[in-house]
Formats: C-alpha cells, sequence, structure tokens
C-alpha cells in the first residue's frame, strides 16, 4: 500500500514540476512563488483552525493534529526559511533553463541527502550506495555535456541557481528528519504551519523586491498557479502518509519519488516541445539507475 502512495507522490511531484515551467514562462518569479504560498496557506488554513481552535471536526482523521509550543513553532519557521530559499533559486532556474535539465539535476537530491547524512548523522556508506552516488555524479557530468548542445553552461547564474536550489532542498529534507525523527513532530502540524510561515516571508520578500518593480517585472494569471500548489500540497501529504505506514522503507519511498524526472521529462517533450531529448534520456536513466543502487543499499 505505501509503495502505491510513494509512486502517487512521485506522480504529483512530476505534475508539480510541469505546473511551475507553465507558470514561470514570461512571468514575474516573486510574484508567482507569492501566489503559491497563499493558495497552499489557505489549503491548510480549515486544518490549522480545527486543531488551533480545539473545533473537533477533523478529530480521528488523517488531516488531524495535536497544537505544538513554540519551541516547535521555531524549529518550522526555520524550516520554512531554507525551503523558501529553495524555491527561490528554484523558481529562477525553472524559468529561464529547460525543464529536461532542471528535473534531472533536481532528481539528484537523494545524492546530497545521503552524504549529509554521512557528515551531520555519522552514516556509513555501504558499496551499492558509494556504486549509486557514483552513477549519479557521472550522469550529472553527461547531462552538462548534453545541455552545451541548448547554450545551457553548468557555470551560468541560472545553473548555478538551480545547482543552490536542490542544496537547500537536500538541507531541507536532512532538516526533516531532525525535526520529525528526532523531535517528534506530527508531519501535518509541520507541513500546515510550514506554509503560513512561508506566507509571512514570501510577503515580505514580494513587497520589497517585486512590488516597487511591478511595472517592468509584470506579472499575469494562470491557472497553473494554483495547480503548483495543488500538486506539491498533495505531493508532500502523501509523502508523510508513505512514510507513516507500517512496513514503509525510507530509502525505497525516497527513490520511488526520484521517478518524477520521468513525468517531467515526458511534458517537457511534448508539451514544451524541448530540444536533445534522447541524449538527455540516457541521462535520467542512469540517475534513476544510481536512485535505485542507493535504495537497494539502503534497505
Amino acid at each position: 500500500m505505501w509503495v502505491g502512495v510513494a509512486f502517487l507522490s512521485a506522480l504529483m511531484l512530476g505534475l508539480y514540476d510541469v505546473a511551475k515551467k507553465r507558470s514561470l514562462t514570461g512571468n514575474a518569479v516573486v510574484a508567482v512563488l507569492w501566489f503559491n504560498t497563499l493558495i497552499s496557506t489557505l489549503i491548510f488554513l480549515p486544518v490549522v483552525l480545527d486543531a488551533e481552535l480545539s473545533l473537533g471536526v477533523l478529530d480521528g482523521s488523517m488531516l488531524s493534529y495535536e497544537p505544538a509550543e513554540l519551541s516547535s513553532h521555531l524549529l518550522v519557521a526555520i524550516k520554512a526559511v531554507i525551503t523558501l530559499s529553495s524555491w527561490i533559486c528554484g523558481y529562477y532556474a525553472m524559468k529561464h533553463l529547460p525543464l529536461s535539465v532542471v528535473g534531472p539535476v533536481n532528481a539528484t537530491r537523494p545524492v546530497v541527502v545521503l552524504i549529509g547524512a554521512v557528515l551531520i548523522f555519522g552514516e556509513r556508506l555501504n558499496l551499492w550506495q558509494w556504486a549509486g552516488v557514483i552513477v549519479a555524479i557521472l550522469s550529472l557530468y553527461l547531462l552538462s555535456r548534453s545541455s552545451k548542445k541548448e547554450n545551457v553552461s553548468f557555470t551560468s547564474i541560472h545553473a548555478i541557481a538551480m545547482f543552490a536550489a536542490m542544496l537547500l532542498g537536500a538541507a531541507s529534507g536532512l532538516y526533516d528528519k531532525y525535526i520529525i525523527w528526532q523531535h517528534s513532530l506530527d508531519p501535518l502540524f509541520v507541513q500546515s504551519w510550514f506554509s503560513i510561515y512561508q506566507l509571512a516571508i514570501m510577503s515580505v520578500i514580494a513587497l520589497v523586491i517585486w512590488y516597487p518593480r511591478r511595472g517592468s517585472d509584470k506579472f499575469r494569471w494562470s491557472w497553473a498557479i494554483p495547480l503548483i500548489s495543488i500538486f506539491v500540497s498533495l505531493a508532500d501529504f502523501c509523502y508523510y502518509h508513505a512514510i507513516s505506514m507500517d512496513g514503509s522503507m525510507i530509502a525505497v519511498i525516497s527513490m520511488i519519488r526520484r521517478f518524477s524526472v520521468v513525468v517531467s521529462f515526458v511534458c517537457a517533450a511534448l508539451i514544451f516541445e524541448e530540444k536533445n531529448i534522447k541524449s538527455k534520456a540516457i541521462d535520467i536513466a542512469l540517475i534513476l539507475i544510481g536512485m535505485v543502487l542507493l535504495a537497494i543499499g539502503s534497505v
């Protein structure tokens, strides 16, 4: 059962990338991201109100949690800063780079998480995991070569933003492990309040950075914008639900979620008509092989 939920999360993640790419095409990045955080907050607002006001409507369901202490809110606020930093970098990269490049790079995030787990939590890699890391690094090298055919340099400012987004996203994943497993925070509490804190921070950023420049950095509404929030909320909800199920294996779930790159890659070819699809398909196959090796070594 948890495997099916994990694959559903992967599907939602792939569609999330597609919705981002569609929304950001010729659009103001900060404004799109602000609407994304607003809609995500509205999605979880009923959950927060029910829990914090003790309404009891959602008690006993998957949409209920116990209110937490102020220290727990501080931990979630820190997560919001880390994740929002990743999203800002990722949105700028997504706007200016092909989806068939951004998606595969982001798919290598588990490699960074694994290395971070070694450095921070003292975990050790076995031969399977080392093989997965090496294959993933090789795939990035090949992807950088095939991307040059589209004049995409991995040393450009947008590519640096892409890698920064991936690294910050990995940091967010490690931080999730820290606050949920070591501080025993309810995943739904984290997801709900994380959205609220993100909206607060993003509102300040939008007022300071985008609003004064709204004449030159124009925003246009797209119905793909609410889909960003819907897909990422569903992806995270399925992820947290999968890891909470009996018998679930976090390493396998993380690997399955990387199959989202297949969804975004197919859409890059069919919807956005991006180039060099065949050569990039080999790179993506290597990335998925690397993720499978990581999963085998982690079971």
